[in-house]
């Protein structure tokens, strides 16, 4: 499967280099253009630009988003939905807020683009391990991306949990369940 990666610090560069490594083709960016260079000596297409990384890809586009969560993710959906249209599918792999998630979702819904939010949990080790994946958006959307969750993930280690929201949430109480076990 093709897919765009925005974002590729610790979490976002290691994820694309296992989807490299599971035969999917990345088209990879970030601000930071020595990242850049990184996932394209792993494999990756790199690119300089999100309009170059939205022309690089074919439809439907399948763009995960791996930013900080609030205004960073905002900002990049605003700047990539002129350039999208009906039936491209965004994801956003990062620990937003699941009211925010639902918010994007209906905006992108409106203009025909599915929105898939995927709490993602494995760290450093995800790479090597593979990531728990948390799911949630339309049947149909998450059917689509299937094959990328199934590399990303161990075997067994990807869910669909709802809709839009949902796989914010449930990534929300797994780190406060997390976190209080560590306590």
């Amino acid at each position: 499967m093709e897919l765009g990666m925005i974002g590729l610090g610790r979490m976002g560069g290691n994820m694309t280099e296992r989807l490299l490594q599971g035969g999917h083709r990345v088209v990879a960016y970030d601000r930071n253009p020595e990242a850049v260079q990184t996932a394209a000596a792993a494999g990756a297409h790199g690119v300089a630009s999100l309009d170059e990384l939205v022309t690089a890809l074919p439809t439907p586009r399948v763009i995960w988003v791996m930013v900080p969560a609030g205004a960073p993710v905002d900002s990049t959906l605003d700047a990539l939905l002129p350039q999208l249209q009906a039936g491209d599918i965004m994801i956003d792999g990062g620990n937003s807020l699941y009211k925010d998630s639902q918010a994007r979702a209906a905006r992108l819904a409106e203009r025909g683009i599915a929105f898939v939010d995927v709490g993602t949990s494995g760290g450093i080790w995800g790479l090597r391990e593979g990531y728990c994946l948390m799911a949630g958006g339309t049947p149909e959307a998450v059917g689509y991306i299937q094959p990328i969750l199934e590399t990303l993930a161990p075997n067994g280690g990807n869910a669909h949990v709802g809709p839009s929201g949902a796989g914010h949430y449930t990534k929300m109480i797994h780190n406060g369940i997390e976190y209080g076990m560590m306590q």
